[in-house]
């Protein structure tokens, strides 16, 4: 049986950003010769995400404007009251860079999706529905990610 490591890099843009992989993972079992198995796809980062959904453009609005509702950048209001995100009291965390951001609506909308999502591979082929594609969410670009695939299966021959 192959096991194989590969890392994507992707230099994402400003905000919340979705980018579809599916071409490049495929590009990477056929580069691996795997005829049946599965490729792990993990993000590396704790503010990005992986899922598997259909890449139209309309629907990544619907999804980022979604996402925007569940965690704003500025904090939670409940019940009339506000929260601010404690993450964000950067002067309170120890040893954080100058640079740090207040990025806490990014955490939280990270821990609402997944960090991975294991395909099936197929005749040499990522098994994936009519509509589906391999997804990465930025949610807290622009920044410089890594994707891994950990692909594993066996050869046409066995």
């Amino acid at each position: 049986m192959l096991i194989r490591h590969q890392l994507l890099e992707i230099a994402t843009a400003p905000g919340i950003q979705i980018y579809d992989l599916t071409g490049q993972i495929q590009a990477e079992v056929t580069a691996a010769a795997i005829h049946t198995g599965q490729v792990i796809v993990f993000s590396r980062h704790t503010t990005t995400a992986i899922a598997i959904n259909e890449a139209e453009p309309r629907l990544f609005e619907d999804v980022t404007n979604y996402l925007r509702m569940l965690a704003p950048v500025g904090g939670l209001t409940i019940d009339a009251i506000h929260h601010s995100y404690k993450h964000n009291d950067l002067h309170l965390r120890p040893n954080i860079p100058p640079d740090e951001p207040r990025n806490a609506h990014s955490h939280l909308m990270a821990m609402t999706l997944s960090t991975s999502e294991v395909i099936p591979i197929m005749d040499g082929n990522l098994a994936l529905g009519t509509y589906q594609a391999v997804l990465l969410f930025e949610l807290d670009g622009p920044r410089d990610r890594t994707v891994l695939l950990q692909l594993s299966g066996l050869g046409r021959d066995g």
